[in-house]
């Protein structure tokens, strides 16, 4: 299963960070100077939301770019104890 999007399979990314000192040479200083560079992770933004896929509801992991783009369709909420009417 894994962290991934079911939908786009957007997994997390290596990375780096760097450390940094000095002043920028545009702000008057003489140049910045890297003094350590680190591994990290971007994770994306997953959300784990009922999805309707065909007659019924599901959980999945999907990213919020595929909430937005529509490319999932939410599953329908409605009150207990009542009958779904078709429209």
């Amino acid at each position: 299963m894994g962290m991934g999007c079911d939908y786009c399979d957007k997994k997390p990314v290596m990375g780096r960070t760097y450390s940094r000192r000095g002043k920028a040479k545009y702000l008057g200083g003489n140049g910045r100077k890297t003094t350590g560079i680190t591994l990290r992770r971007h994770r994306p933004n997953l959300q784990k939301i009922r999805v309707q896929e065909g007659e019924v509801a599901v959980v999945r992991s999907v990213c919020v770019k595929c909430i937005r783009a529509g490319v999932v369709q939410k599953a329908i909420v409605r009150k207990p104890f009542t009958i779904a009417t078709p429209n």
